[in-house]
């Protein structure tokens, strides 16, 4: 089978497709020929030895795919060969087959294509464990969302129109804004052009924004965390930007306000029956319409380092897919 590897440290330009022999499925896994796997913006960092897990070389990136289940090994009583599933690999994906623990894969619902299946594990799964879990987002709340018109930006603003808040969704440019306003942003900040601390005071009439969901990091954290609201609570999701910013903690006094670190990984590996829990509710939301993802566009596989190069330009928006 043909799969993308990364044989040391380093960009996207150092990734090779190579052929490869078919793994087999050990006890309590399953071999899924991969139909579609997400891009995620830790598959950028897990290459370059920045992420939280490193696995052994070589290895493929991409840690969310759907596909059919092609063999399963000893112990699997709940799926079978031919079984249409969606997976949470962690890495792995970018590749013709991948083998994933039995207990990380979910058949896929009647009437959902692979390609949206591939879609929704990362990006809902991550935003919506920040806004029901960790932020607890109430109707009538404030939501600032930065980096909007990114995988879990653009998913954060449809859960948090859907939980009931008044969502301002910030990016960088009027396409980004555009696209965060058909998936249900109330206001919009183009913060490459406005003052964001500037804007907030504007649109909240000086309170400030309750929840603060930051997938960013960098230069906006400050401002995002010197415009919240008392009692207010700010998401530490991720550093986009590429630097992980100093907090002034004179400020989560002053303030009244929380910091809390939003890890869904990790809340997956630890919680899993809550997890779960999520991921049928968030399944529940796709069938009865009220969430769809915007998937930008699909790369093959010997294009896979300029899709990581295009979500490390932030280019973005939505989900892009590798479909082998």
């Amino acid at each position: 089978m043909k799969a993308v590897l990364c044989r040391s440290f380093g960009g996207p330009e150092t990734l090779q497709v190579d052929e490869i022999g078919w793994p087999e499925p050990a006890r309590n896994e399953v071999l899924i020929t991969v139909k579609a796997c997400g891009v995620n913006f830790p598959d950028t960092l897990i290459i370059d030895g920045k992420y939280q897990f490193k696995p052994p070389f070589p290895f493929s990136p991409g840690g969310e795919v759907a596909g059919v289940i092609r063999a399963v090994g000893e112990g699997v009583a709940h799926l079978k060969p031919g079984d249409a599933v969606l997976a949470l690999t962690g890495w792995g994906g970018f590749a013709e087959g991948v083998v994933v623990d039995a207990r990380r894969v979910f058949p896929i619902p009647p009437g959902m294509d692979f390609q949206t299946a591939a879609s929704m594990l990362y990006t809902y799964g991550t935003s919506y464990h920040a806004l029901k879990d960790r932020a607890h987002l109430q109707p009538g709340e404030t939501l600032l969302v930065l980096g909007a018109a990114g995988g879990v930006g653009l998913a954060a603003v449809t859960l948090g129109k859907q939980m009931g808040a008044t969502v301002i969704a910030a990016a960088s440019t009027a396409e980004k804004l555009a696209l965060c306003r058909e998936y249900g942003a109330d206001e919009t900040i183009n913060y490459s052009e406005d003052d964001l601390r500037n804007r907030l005071k504007e649109l909240t009439g000086g309170k400030g924004v309750d929840v603060v969901y930051d997938p960013v990091g960098g230069a906006l954290t400050d401002p995002a965390l010197r415009s919240m609201n008392w009692n207010g609570r700010y998401l530490v999701v991720g550093f986009a930007a590429g630097k992980i910013p100093d907090l002034p903690m004179n400020l989560p006094l002053l303030k009244g306000c929380s910091v809390v670190g939003v890890f869904w990984g990790a809340f997956a590996e630890r919680q899993p029956k809550e997890s779960t829990r999520n991921l049928a509710e968030i399944i529940g939301f796709w069938q009865s319409g009220k969430i769809k993802p915007h998937i930008q566009a699909t790369y093959p596989l010997d294009q896979a380092a300029q899709a990581l190069m295009d979500m490390q330009a932030r280019k973005v928006m939505g989900k892009i897919l590798i479909v082998p």
